[in-house]
């Protein structure tokens, strides 16, 4: 069995069907889809349906993103920030415009059930954006940095290489896990269109909700894939604005 992490989808289904593809993945694999499965292309209710399918022939674990805590107070509760709008919520609202109330049930369940972070038989993470806790993200006060958070990210790409794990300079966030994997905050901020490494920390958000590419890894052999560019597959679309 492979294990295979996916990156940030933000409502893009043919770049996931791509991925999924390119990466020959079967359904004696393991998927580890790390959040923000809407907003941004048109297709984020669709994507949903798409998911919750695959789900039932393979092993899926799904984290919840930032986008989809906003998504299921739009299905729950009909929460419809003008920020939320402004950052894609708008594109996913268009998305449900002809599905049909049981569908949309189905979906917030889902979204509700889903875990914010995931440690798996090997001591690697997999979480949305990050914690703060240095006793890790268990000990969390605030669960809004496990879908929000940039400074564990922000701290791994600017470590000094020098520092070697066993110092007492080193970050005990770090230290907590073998390997952390996370989306969240698009590669393209740093003119980077791949995943990323900082420390123990991998970034597989190649920034799908924009100009960029969506992102498949073998967490094993750090072999990965991608998309095309997502405005390709979406000609006449403009994505997602802003963080």
């Amino acid at each position: 069995m492979n294990t295979f992490v996916i990156g940030d989808i933000h409502g893009g289904l043919r770049a996931l069907q791509q991925v999924l593809q390119a990466a020959q993945v079967t359904q004696g694999d393991r998927l580890i889809f790390l959040g923000d499965y809407v907003d941004g292309w048109s297709q984020s209710a669709q994507t949903i349906s798409f998911l919750i399918a695959l789900a039932e022939k393979q092993e899926c674990i799904f984290i919840k993103g930032n986008h989809d805590v906003w998504c299921e107070g739009w299905l729950k509760e009909g929460l419809a920030p003008q920020l939320w709008l402004t950052h894609g919520g708008k594109e996913t609202v268009d998305s449900y415009k002809d599905i049909d109330g049981h569908t949309r049930l189905e979906h917030l369940n889902w979204l509700e059930r889903m875990p914010y972070y995931v440690v798996d038989e090997q001591n690697r993470l997999f979480i949305h954006a990050g914690f703060t806790s240095m006793h890790g993200p268990e000990k969390e006060f605030h669960s809004s940095n496990f879908s929000w958070d940039r400074t564990l990210w922000e701290m791994a790409i600017t470590m000094d290489q020098r520092i070697k794990k066993d110092s007492l300079l080193y970050p005990k966030r770090l230290k907590l896990f073998s390997e952390i994997f996370i989306g969240h905050t698009p590669t393209l901020y740093y003119n980077i269109t791949t995943p990323m490494q900082g420390c123990n920390v991998w970034n597989l958000d190649t920034g799908a909700a924009f100009k960029g590419r969506l992102s498949i890894m073998n967490i094993d052999t750090k072999e990965f894939w991608q998309s095309d560019p997502l405005w390709q597959l979406y000609p006449g679309e403009h994505g997602r604005n802003g963080a």
